[in-house]
């Protein structure tokens, strides 16, 4: 089985909007703008052979307010500057109840099923209280990007500025973790 990095999307890998005073989601390909650093973390996470998949909601598509036609034509500008394995979508609004909405971990659950993912090996890396809960709930370790989050109920595994220092994180972690399972091979070998 293999381990994977599940990534969300806005304010992860690409710049979020302000509408109407908030953060947002970009509805068009001219607002859709990579972070700095985005490929290069993403292509270390692939070198150490971690699978980075995208999970992202995307409830303007329900709403009306987003494309299909342009959510494709970001998602193809997406994979072409940045290595990701898949990128799975909820098209859906909190009002629809759907399993695969985060908080709900039903998108980590269909991308574990499709990658044979082991998750309790793998991570979920965002930037909302959502993000960690469907992490969580998947049994993932987590990651917040942006600053401490202190006021969410539930507290990520991990903190970090941005999505190059998250991969540095999980890269630390995934070595150390193969360290100790070589370790223990080896000590079950010499018994």
């Amino acid at each position: 089985m293999r381990s994977a990095v599940f990534l969300d999307r806005d304010g992860v890998l690409n710049r979020t909007v302000m509408r109407d005073g908030r953060a947002a989601s970009p509805r068009a390909l001219g607002e859709f703008h990579l972070l700095p650093g985005v490929r290069a973390a993403a292509e270390t996470l692939d070198a150490a052979g971690l699978l980075a998949i995208v999970v992202t909601n995307q409830p303007d598509l329900a709403r009306g307010r987003l494309d299909c036609a342009e959510l494709d034509r970001m998602h193809e500008h997406l994979c072409k500057h940045v290595r990701v394995a898949a990128i799975y979508i909820c098209p859906h609004d909190d009002a629809d109840g759907c399993a695969c909405r985060k908080p709900k971990p039903g998108l980590l659950l269909r991308a574990a099923r499709d990658w044979n993912i082991r998750l309790e090996q793998s991570w979920m890396v965002g930037d909302t209280e959502k993000d960690i809960e469907a992490g969580k709930a998947a049994s993932c370790t987590t990651l917040w990007i942006g600053s401490d989050p202190t006021s969410a109920r539930t507290a990520p595994d991990f903190v970090a500025s941005d999505f190059p220092a998250a991969a540095r994180a999980i890269l630390q972690q995934f070595r150390r973790r193969r360290r100790f399972a070589l370790a223990r091979s080896e000590a079950g070998a010499r018994q």
